[in-house]
């Protein structure tokens, strides 16, 4: 009669959301997400679920974003048949966003086979296809903001505002256990508040345990009007027309393209930065501009800001791959806008592979950028980077602007926490890398929450839930290394290792150049010897 919860993603890691909650009569998952960052973690992605899908009653969805619903296709493939509760701007954007994913995981798998044919290695199936993800919609059952829903006999759930993303929520679950009812509350991802394109967010308070998301649980952020938002945006794009060249801007296609583009027509349109075309190279963010433009209407305000972008001269639409390659013959001012937002897939590679080397070109980084992504070597200052196979030296100006975060930093995770207060029983931290888990459980227990009671779960760790804490249960083998999950793997390292081999051998002289290659020759033999 008791409630089991454990953590199959986002745990000492960022990506990957799931959450399996199992309880008398029920089974059921908060999210399910698709991994993201390394390809050791993303390699998760493929492997079998480690529970039986066939066994889950119902999924509880959060938001649209990928590393929160990526995998429902996959679910649905290997045996679940439930139905997946979402809002109307959850269940919108996921049409459009798992549609392309599937698609992104035909054409690159497509692409992997090829090499792999060359190299005599095994073919390779891609995790989902574009038609499981439309088949999978027939799954969606709307709900509302702030009403109770009925999800099963003893379990029932609340959607609050997020603040996060169009249709983003917290999900209250309030479940029956041998000990009586147990409210539980999943953060999903918190807005900042403030924003004029969200509402703020909101929740219940007096909950029994808090899952919190903490993606920025180590970073302190100075708070900003819209005013000033544009006025720092306003200055980038000034500077980057003062360099000479083409402004890429790597942008997750959901909520960040959309903001962007209603401030830079504002930003153009008052005159405080020069006037450029603007190209939305992605398929799926032009599609989910539309969505934006239906469902954009912000109750807190009144007001639709992503109206203005319906009809602008300046805003130009790529659909076509070949409307994409067009792109390669401009020259001189303009904007490019490309998925994804973290440089690892899409068409943004493309453009990255033929501006990094250009000392005249901006690429502006407007987003959180996870361990072992090509965005996260950029923001770091690498000089060197490989893509797709290929060695790329970055002589454009990389700049970061964080004004559009779509995250609460440190502050604003606590604040939140406080309201949800008082917390009978455990806050479980989920959604960030070690160090931002290790710093927000600092700041609340200095802010007075027991330390005891602050648990950071590791990948597939199960707890049992009462209404006054929770007890870990036996530690199951690991999916993933401990460490790993939010750290560089060995693939990163090789791609340095190439890059920093090659700089090497080109600036030695050619008996030098000979002698390290029959030494590392050497090495090679000896490790395959032992």
């Amino acid at each position: 009669m008791a409630l089991d919860l454990v953590f199959h993603g986002a745990a000492g890691c960022v990506t990957g959301s799931c959450a399996e909650l199992a309880g008398p009569g029920f089974r059921i998952l908060v999210d399910c997400g698709m991994f993201q960052g390394s390809k050791t973690l993303k390699a998760l992605n493929y492997q079998p679920f480690p529970f039986d899908p066939g066994q889950v009653d119902a999924v509880l969805l959060t938001h649209a974003h990928i590393d929160h619903s990526g995998l429902l296709p996959k679910l649905m493939k290997a045996g679940f048949d439930g139905p997946i509760y979402a809002t109307a701007g959850t269940r919108d954007l996921c049409r459009i966003m798992l549609a392309d994913a599937g698609g992104i995981q035909e054409s690159e798998v497509r692409h992997l086979n090829r090499r792999n044919q060359r190299r005599g290695r095994e073919l390779v199936e891609p995790i989902f296809t574009e038609a499981d993800a439309r088949r999978v919609m027939d799954r969606f059952v709307k709900v509302r903001l702030g009403e109770t829903t009925a999800v099963l006999p003893g379990l029932e759930a609340i959607w609050w505002e997020a603040g996060h993303i169009l249709g983003g929520a917290s999900v209250e679950v309030r479940a029956e256990s041998g000990e009586g009812l147990i409210r539980m509350l999943f953060s999903g991802d918190i807005g900042p508040g403030g924003r004029d394109y969200m509402p703020d967010p909101e929740g219940p308070s007096g909950i029994d345990h808090l899952i919190l998301e903490s993606t920025y649980g180590d970073r302190v952020r100075e708070r900003v009007t819209p005013d000033a938002r544009r006025a720092l945006l306003a200055r980038e794009l000034n500077e980057a027309h003062a360099s000479g060249g083409p402004l890429l801007i790597p942008a997750f296609a959901v909520e960040r393209s959309q903001e962007l583009l209603a401030d830079i027509m504002t930003i153009m349109d008052d005159g405080h930065a020069p006037e450029a075309d603007i190209f939305l190279d992605s398929p799926m963010a032009s599609e989910v501009t539309e969505v934006f433009r239906a469902r954009g209407w912000n109750r807190a305000t009144g007001v639709n800001p992503f109206t203005s972008l319906h009809g602008a001269g300046r805003l130009k639409f790529t659909p076509d791959p070949a409307d994409s390659d067009r792109l390669e013959q401009l020259r001189g001012w303009h904007i490019i806008m490309a998925a994804s937002g973290m440089c690892d897939a899409g068409r943004v590679r493309k453009h990255l592979k033929r501006l990094l080397w250009n000392r005249e070109a901006t690429v502006l980084i407007t987003g959180y950028q996870a361990v072992g992504t090509l965005g996260r070597l950029l923001v770091d200052g690498a000089r060197r980077v490989r893509i797709q196979g290929e060695d790329f030296g970055v002589r454009a100006r990389i700049r970061t602007i964080e004004v559009y975060s779509g995250h609460a930093d440190a502050p604003g995770l606590a604040r939140w926490a406080a309201d949800r207060g008082p917390v009978a029983g455990s806050i479980f931290l989920d959604h960030g890398e070690p160090p931002a888990l290790e710093a927000l459980a600092r700041r609340l227990t200095e802010g007075g929450h027991p330390a005891g009671r602050i648990i950071i779960p590791q990948v597939d760790q199960a707890y049992r839930l009462t209404p006054a804490g929770a007890i870990a249960g036996p530690a199951p083998p690991p999916r993933i290394a401990p460490g790993l999950a939010a750290a560089p793997d060995w693939h990163n390292a090789r791609a340095q290792l190439i890059l920093d081999l090659n700089e090497r051998l080109e600036g030695m002289a050619p008996e030098a150049r000979e002698a390290l290659i029959r030494r590392i020759a050497d090495l090679i033999v000896t490790v395959k010897e032992t």
